[in-house]
């Protein structure tokens, strides 16, 4: 993996410090135009790993991509389920509507695999499925690791279902040519799920900051796994919502050897260039 990884939280007015501030992004980011401004720029700049959710407006802007000559060399790493966007469409089109919407192939041959699937208590096939919807949107982009999203795989955790992690696991490597990947709030408990269900040397992208910022556990024991356990570790919210200046951050983030890349956001070209200064100098 490259070090610097582009996020997208600052198009869809997400921010963990100020309700203001989001507003604020999303008018800014309501048009598709800007969105690809700020990813024109951090392109410009030597970025080449875009991180994203599957929000809808995502599809709008692959489908930028893939029509012009730029974008080539540009990387996608997809993170699903994007859970706003089915609560959205269930509030709107009910469930029949929102499997219609997102559901590809035959509706109904679909939908009989996966209400089978659900009867059986068989949430592996309907994970195929869902990830199958998903990816859609990403047909002709080069996307070599595919996240879940931490609303899920913290759930998974919750609930001990770590042998949907194997099934994940298996399905993305031999389905996509990807590496998997997981989001998770809990870094040190992830770890050990994983290997539980022989996962060995998984990429995990946390929190990792500083202070201890959403870092569930604790920060001694997410130092002590950074330090001990083979992984490949991605650090995100790394300023810490805004508690931590750049430089302090990323300084931090270069004492533990194993950490590949950072992710991170930023809506402007002087932003989104110091940052990436700053994580090539620190990071090992």
């Amino acid at each position: 993996m490259e070090k610097v990884l582009f996020g997208d939280n600052q198009f869809f007015a997400v921010n963990h410090l100020s309700d203001a501030k989001a507003r604020e992004q999303a008018i800014r980011f309501k048009d598709d135009k800007t969105i690809i401004r700020v990813l024109d720029q951090a392109i410009d700049l030597g970025i080449n790993t875009f991180m994203c959710t599957t929000h809808d407006r995502i599809g709008n802007i692959c489908n930028y991509a893939k029509n012009n000559p730029q974008y080539e060399k540009l990387k996608i790493y997809p993170c699903m389920p994007y859970a706003h966007k089915y609560a959205n469409a269930v509030t709107e089109l009910g469930i029949m509507g929102t499997i219609k919407q997102y559901v590809p192939g035959n509706l109904f041959g679909t939908f009989a695999k996966g209400g089978v699937a659900f009867l059986n208590k068989d949430f592996c096939k309907l994970m195929e499925i869902f990830v199958d919807a998903e990816m859609k949107m990403f047909n002709g982009m080069k996307t070599p690791v595919i996240f879940i999203q931490n609303v899920l795989v913290d759930m998974l955790l919750g609930l001990k279902m770590y042998e949907v992690f194997g099934e994940y696991d298996r399905y993305i490597r031999k389905r996509y040519n990807a590496e998997p990947g997981y989001i998770t709030m809990n870094m040190p408990a992830l770890y050990d799920a994983l290997e539980s269900v022989g996962i060995r040397n998984p990429i995990i992208c946390s929190s990792i900051n500083k202070i201890g910022f959403r870092m569930s556990g604790g920060k001694a024991k997410y130092e002590k796994y950074l330090n001990e356990k083979e992984f490949r570790p991605i650090a995100m919210q790394v300023l810490a919502a805004g508690a931590l200046n750049p430089k302090e951050a990323i300084e931090y983030l270069g004492n533990f050897r194993r950490i590949e890349s950072v992710l991170f956001g930023a809506s402007s070209k002087v932003h989104i260039a110091e940052t990436k200064e700053l994580i090539e100098k620190y990071l090992n």
